[in-house]
């Protein structure tokens, strides 16, 4: 008999709005998973089951209120997302993954927390993730590691490794997430999650902890397409103060509709399998994920055709330099220095030297990325409409595989290779996904990236549904549900 945490989020949504569920018994159901499991999946920092039960009391209220009133509910309404620590949520303390902030309680929601109170939707609390977010690991100093509930020996990924385990365990139906270089991704993969890195602005950053370089954006993480989509919609819209804006949808459309219909017509694909980073191999089972998916496409009627690009190093080093000055931004008090881990301490030591010309020299450098690949792969009318590529280079990595605490240069580079095709989405600000499509003989999720033009999140998420519904993934239970 099928439990709670086996329906989808939307399936549990429609369940409360009939009146055969209540948000009450869905977030005690979640309040027990975690109560239960957390402590070897690793996935929360921070637990509010207070401020949960009180929001699904009145999330139920409200449900029993539009029934009798004949009135339509949001989507998601009452339905568990945990929030990940990096962003903040008032009276909740917010510890960015460091031990300088455990006792760091803000005043002030992040915007991306007003529309998800907005919707109706219930914060089991706030998620793991690594030190500022820095690493594709979520191993820190306050918190269990995160794990992949489909090997307890390996990494949930990161940085929203909490985020993905969270999901991927059965601790939550859906997870918000965010991504500056492939956080939302990384554990989409590795957790055989469907995860969404929007366009830059489609998603709200303030009103505080705005990303400057725009690298980074808030997200979805979720079971299915479907259930992702709904999140993207109650995330997404412009707020007072945003540098950035993407393209509207049509009125009245949401990503939700775009979900549940097939792509307008065959699309054009290149799939790009070369690492961009000199030295980097690929392993066997990430690039027959993607050969997989290629194939996928076209018996699906798409046109797929396959590009070998010369790595190039510029890119990593663009990255780095602006990696390295993001890194310093967290104001650290004195003396607290030492709390840090070492490799957050090398990439602020680095970005003090970062001068203002190579910090712009960067910025530079991914504009003319975004231009290249504009201009040279995804021409409106005569280019690619997607990009596919493996989402990481190699399988879902060991707890600690990825650590070098006494050199964190070493760790740097190793997280590079192991990640060398998701930063360049955030350098352009171009959409792009991690779909669950391979599984190793192990039973281990390997994700496959498509990239979409700037503003196109629509279109990636029909495709991402016709590959869904041919090659379904959400059946699939890992060791931990």
């Amino acid at each position: 008999m099928a439990e709670l945490h086996d329906l989808t989020a939307l399936e549990q949504a429609e369940a409360i709005r009939r009146g055969t569920l209540s948000p009450v018994e869905l977030t005690e159901h979640y309040l027990r998973r975690i109560d239960r499991l957390d402590e070897t999946l690793g996935a929360f920092i921070t637990l509010t089951p207070e401020l949960a039960r009180k929001q699904a009391a009145v999330a139920e209220s409200e449900a029993v209120a539009a029934r009798r009133e004949g009135r339509e509910l949001p989507p998601l309404h009452g339905i568990p997302v945990p929030v990940k620590d990096l962003n903040l949520v008032a009276g909740v303390r917010c510890t960015f993954g460091s031990q300088v902030f455990t006792d760091h309680i803000p005043d002030t929601d992040d915007h991306v927390v007003t529309r998800l109170r907005a919707a109706g939707t219930v914060m089991l609390g706030k998620t793991n993730t690594p030190e500022f977010g820095l690493p594709c690991h979520t191993e820190n100093r306050i918190a269990p590691p995160a794990r992949t509930p489909w090997d307890l020996d390996r990494s949930a990924g990161g940085s929203s490794g909490g985020a993905g385990a969270a999901v991927a365990g059965g601790l939550a139906p859906l997870a918000h997430g965010s991504d500056g270089g492939g956080s939302i991704r990384i554990p989409a993969s590795v957790c055989g999650l469907y995860g969404i890195k929007p366009s830059r602005g489609r998603v709200s950053p303030g009103p505080l902890l705005h990303d400057i370089s725009g690298l980074s954006t808030s997200g979805p993480l979720a079971r299915t397409v479907a259930d992702a989509a709904a999140l993207l919609d109650a995330l997404s819209g412009p707020m007072p103060g945003d540098p950035y804006g993407a393209p509207s949808l049509p009125p009245g459309e949401t990503f939700l509709d775009a979900a549940r219909r097939r792509p307008a017509g065959p699309l054009r694909v290149v799939s790009l399998q070369t690492p961009p980073i000199p030295g980097v191999e690929l392993h066997a089972d990430c690039r027959a994920a993607a050969a997989g998916t290629a194939g996928l496409l076209r018996e699906l009627g798409h046109h797929v055709d396959e590009l070998e690009l010369p790595a190039d190093d510029s890119v990593r080093h663009a990255f780095a330099a602006v990696w390295d000055v993001m890194a310093t931004v967290r104001p650290v008090p004195a003396g607290a220095e030492g709390l840090l881990l070492p490799l957050t301490r090398h990439l602020r030591e680095r970005g003090e030297r970062v001068s203002g010309q190579r910090f712009a020299e960067a910025m530079y450098a991914f504009r003319a990325l975004g231009q290249m690949i504009a201009d040279a792969l995804q021409t409106p009318g005569t280019g690619y409409d997607v990009i596919l590529t493996p989402t990481l280079a190699q399988p879902p990595a060991m707890v600690g595989a990825l650590r070098r605490d006494a050199d964190p240069a070493a760790e740097f580079t190793a997280l590079a290779a192991y990640t060398p095709f998701t930063p360049i989405y955030n350098a352009t600000g171009q959409p792009a996904v991690s779909l669950p499509l391979h599984w190793t003989e192990r039973g281990l999720p390997i994700g496959v990236m498509l990239g979409g033009r700037y503003g196109a999140e629509a279109e990636l998420l029909s495709l991402s549904a016709q590959l869904e519904e041919a090659r379904p993934w959400a059946s699939r239970r890992p060791a931990v549900w």
